[in-house]
């Protein structure tokens, strides 16, 4: 694991799972971590076994989910504010997974989803939303306009359905957020994103 404490003690906690192709310390876990630190939220990652172990193709679900439910146990014990789960791609997928099988406790106060892969590109008859309506708490959803595993349209339809959920489009963005430099020269849009993970943390109940 690896902890990126908050300035202010008593500070809401975000556990949040890598995606499938990168573990947690790939350039964008960290920056993502890094920031919502800076902006008093804290923030602990951790690899799933697959990648702890050299492997490039993930575990199955509930080893993964079981790996979750671990690092939270540790996270709680010492965890001073709320907490909150989420995670990158696949790693938001199994944090919700998780939490609908209600092996997290303490529940979160709410679920972060960074591009969540709502079907797998060009498949969108796959989906892997069936588990979302049985969980219980608020969820953010942060997606960029241009990703190919859910778009905006998608994902619209798929929050409407879901009375606590929020979506935020990241105009221009790809999976990981990224906007096009000559869209976006000086990069605020990924800070735009970071800033409303923060408030949105710290105002949900």
């Amino acid at each position: 694991m690896r902890d990126y404490p908050a300035a202010t003690p008593g500070a809401p906690t975000l556990v949040l799972a890598h995606g499938a192709g990168a573990g947690h310390d790939h350039p964008w876990m960290r920056r993502v971590a890094e920031g919502l630190a800076a902006r008093g939220l804290r923030v602990v990652t951790f690899n799933f076994p697959y990648r702890e172990a050299g492997r490039s193709v993930p575990d199955k679900g509930p080893v993964l989910e079981d790996a979750f439910k671990d690092v939270w146990d540790e996270v709680a014990r010492t965890a001073g504010g709320r907490l909150f789960a989420g995670g990158k791609s696949m790693g938001g997928r199994i944090a919700s997974q998780t939490v609908a099988r209600t092996l997290l406790s303490p529940a979160p106060a709410g679920l972060v989803f960074f591009g969540y892969p709502l079907h797998p590109p060009g498949k969108p008859t796959q989906r892997r939303d069936r588990h979302l309506p049985a969980i219980p708490m608020s969820m953010l959803f942060v997606q960029g306009t241009r990703d190919p595993f859910g778009s905006p349209d998608e994902m619209r339809e798929l929050v409407a359905t879901l009375p606590l959920a929020t979506l935020d489009l990241v105009e221009g963005g790809d999976h990981s957020l990224a906007v096009p430099k000559k869209q976006d020269p000086d990069g605020s849009s990924f800070d735009r994103a970071i800033d409303l993970v923060a408030r949105w943390t710290g105002a949900t109940a």
